[in-house]
């Protein structure tokens, strides 16, 4: 295991094709990227599936990225509702629907050599009490860590405004329950900062050891809406700080998932911005 490593999640490059974005990633300085499974990247249901997978080895390893997957794609999975199905649904036909692909999903990162598969609980469409969806959630998530497990990766697990699990106080109560050597955490530092889970500082110290996947972008308290770097209200002294205290060495990867629009340009930004804290360059 390396050095922390500072990537791009692809869902801010949405209008470049695969290949470009990782092209263009590793000539602003970035070591790495987060690859969010998506109709248009690395669709996992593509019958070339393995075939793209393969081809995007090989140019990883040519820039010189890491990389982690990402499985927050919108609309893949149900045509009509954001984030649907998920592993909270009380009907196993829909959640098996989430199961198959976070699977798929595991295997990408496997032929990829990611280092993490990132997910999250999504949100209960049924009536049901808390204890028995937290406790479905649980069910799955442990049959994932095994299958993560069997082929050489880990699940980070996300807790997200406004899902089920929302929380590092909910992902808490959720990793109680499975204890599991393949299933840590991802952390968002926006989200916590956005649902005042602070200081910052104390929370990354209090969770070091399980977290293996960081998103890092701009937010302000009470508005879950990611932005670029000095749009917001964040001190990311700190958090930096933090991380070199507790030796992190995994992925910090920029979320803008909205700025498509202009991608080459907030990456290079983001890139100028976190240049300042001393970060290790792209060999």
């Amino acid at each position: 295991m390396g050095p922390m490593w500072i990537g791009y999640n692809t869902n801010g490059f949405t209008y470049h094709r695969l290949e470009d974005a990782l092209r263009v990633l590793a000539d602003l300085g970035y070591q790495g990227v987060a690859v969010t499974l998506d109709y248009h990247t690395l669709d996992p249901y593509a019958p070339d599936h393995l075939r793209q997978v393969e081809a995007v080895r090989t140019l990883l390893d040519q820039l010189h990225l890491h990389s982690v997957i990402e499985t927050g794609a919108r609309f893949l999975l149900d045509p009509w509702h954001k984030h649907q199905p998920t592993l909270l649904d009380p009907d196993d036909s829909k959640r098996e629907r989430r199961r198959d692909f976070l699977c798929r999903a595991l295997e990408t990162a496997r032929g990829l050599g990611s280092e993490v598969v990132s997910l999250w609980s999504g949100t209960a469409r049924s009536n049901e009490d808390r204890e028995t969806s937290m406790q479905r959630l649980a069910d799955e998530c442990r049959c994932l860590a095994d299958r993560a497990a069997n082929l050489g990766v880990r699940l980070a697990f996300e807790p997200e405004p406004g899902m089920f699990v929302a929380t590092l106080d909910d992902f808490a109560e959720l990793e109680a329950r499975i204890r599991h050597p393949a299933f840590g955490l991802t952390v968002d530092i926006g989200h916590l900062h956005c649902q005042g889970e602070t200081p910052l500082a104390d929370k990354l110290l209090t969770w070091g050891r399980l977290i293996w996947n960081i998103h890092i972008e701009d937010m302000r308290r009470g508005v879950h809406e990611h932005l670029q770097f000095g749009e917001g209200e964040l001190d990311f002294v700190p958090v930096f700080d933090v991380l070199k205290r507790i030796d992190y060495r995994h992925g910090v990867t920029v979320e803008l998932s909205r700025h498509s629009h202009d991608a080459v340009n907030a990456a290079r930004r983001a890139r100028d911005f976190l240049r300042r804290f001393e970060l290790p360059e792209k060999a």
